[in-house]
């Protein structure tokens, strides 16, 4: 049996995606059901189809004691770690425990690599990366770390998961060990992807990207939307901050099924979501929400929508927000666990923009549109190819008392 977890206060989180930057904008899009993407016109080469794209990166250099990091990856990191009071959060904690005692836990799945593309179709004619690019730091998958590390002047435990699109969630629990374990005091968590052309053309490749905007949970979905996206979540035991919300669980699982395709009967989506729940001490009617993975890819909803439909009452709400802001990949853990925290600050479950004609899998937990709801209890599903899955708990402080 899985054991319980003692939670962890979620003392600082935000995110920036096509929606806007910060808490206030995302809330605000998701309640009046908004949508991000647009047409694409970012990929080195024609590919008719929509994107979640973060405004106003191409114009919002680094500092310039950070422009050694260079890269369309980084500046989203930057964007991110200045909203909703973010930057000074982390600092107060480095300087409170001590910049080793801060554990450091990102998730991305192609890092800065926009940049390493940049770099060879601008090869020299001797072969070499033009001189602005010869920076190997930012040409590693470790980079995004490197790059908060180095900014934020933290010096604790430090790793990058690449875990696909379970990534920046799967950092959660990383963090929850750490603290545990007596590793760390405090952890940063977090995640950021940046829209470049070995997504776009990696995805369609495998003819999952939708030439329209995607549609999520929809009987008609065509297939994702990429994004991108990058947010961040300062985690520390509850004693520091006893208002706060809370991780309460995380689940995990690699039923390792197929390298893109999600077991037929998601047996590891299933297991990755009994075991939050377990962590959680909670029984399936007491979840207020679950945000989807709902990636608007024809096997995905199915399988997620049928666990759903077979695992909650009716009561449950559940919706997919990645018709609002793209699949944003190795950030959508952290994406859409913004988007479980904000449900429960603001009592608004946010609708599944792009769902018109729900597939026949879907139960009555599905919402098409916001909301206006008590969430007490919310859950995020992150499930990455490969069958690398998790599956994240959160509540509001008082829902535990």
């Amino acid at each position: 049996m899985t054991a319980r977890t003692p939670p962890l206060a979620v003392t600082a989180y935000t995110a920036v995606s096509a929606l806007g930057c910060g808490r206030a904008a995302h809330a605000a899009a998701l309640r009046a059901g908004a949508c991000g993407l647009r047409p694409n016109a970012i990929s080195s080469a024609p590919l008719p189809c929509w994107v979640g794209q973060v405004d106003g990166i191409e114009a919002a250099p680094l500092p310039q004691e950070l422009a050694g990091w260079e890269s369309r990856n980084h500046r989203i990191a930057w964007l991110a770690l200045q909203q909703d009071g973010l930057l000074d959060a982390a600092r107060a904690a480095r300087e409170r425990y001590g910049r080793d005692r801060v554990a450091l836990l990102l998730g991305t799945s192609t890092a800065s690599i926009g940049a390493s593309e940049e770099a060879y179709r601008r090869l020299t004619p001797d072969g070499r990366f033009p001189p602005d690019l010869r920076r190997p730091a930012i040409h590693t998958a470790h980079s995004l770390v490197a790059f908060v590390a180095a900014a934020l002047d933290l010096a604790g435990p430090c790793a990058t998961v690449s875990t696909a699109c379970s990534s920046s969630a799967k950092v959660f629990a990383q963090a929850e060990r750490l603290l545990r374990l007596g590793l760390a005091d405090a952890a940063l968590v977090g995640g950021v992807d940046s829209l470049c052309d070995s997504v776009l053309f990696g995805f369609n490749a495998l003819e999952l990207v939708s030439p329209e905007p995607c549609r999520p949970c929809d009987a008609a979905r065509r297939g994702l939307s990429i994004g991108e996206a990058g947010g961040f979540a300062l985690l520390e035991r509850v004693d520091a901050a006893p208002r706060a919300p809370r991780l309460i669980g995380y689940g995990e699982s690699s039923d390792a099924h197929h390298m893109s395709s999600p077991h037929p009967q998601g047996l590891g989506a299933r297991l990755a979501l009994q075991d939050a729940l377990a962590r959680a001490g909670l029984e399936p009617a007491a979840v207020d929400y679950v945000n989807l993975h709902g990636t608007a890819s024809p096997k995905n909803d199915e399988v997620e929508l049928a666990l759903i439909a077979d695992t909650f009452p009716a009561s449950t709400r559940a919706s997919s927000t990645k018709g609002a802001t793209g699949h944003t990949l190795g950030a959508a853990g952290i994406l859409e666990a913004t988007v479980a925290l904000l449900a429960l600050e603001h009592g608004v479950v946010p609708g599944t923009v792009g769902c018109r004609t729900p597939d026949p899998a879907a139960g009555p937990q599905l919402a098409l549109a916001s909301e206006a709801r008590d969430v007490r209890v919310a859950l995020s599903n992150s499930f990455g190819f490969g069958g690398n899955n998790a599956c994240l708990a959160f509540a509001r402080a008082e829902a535990l008392a």
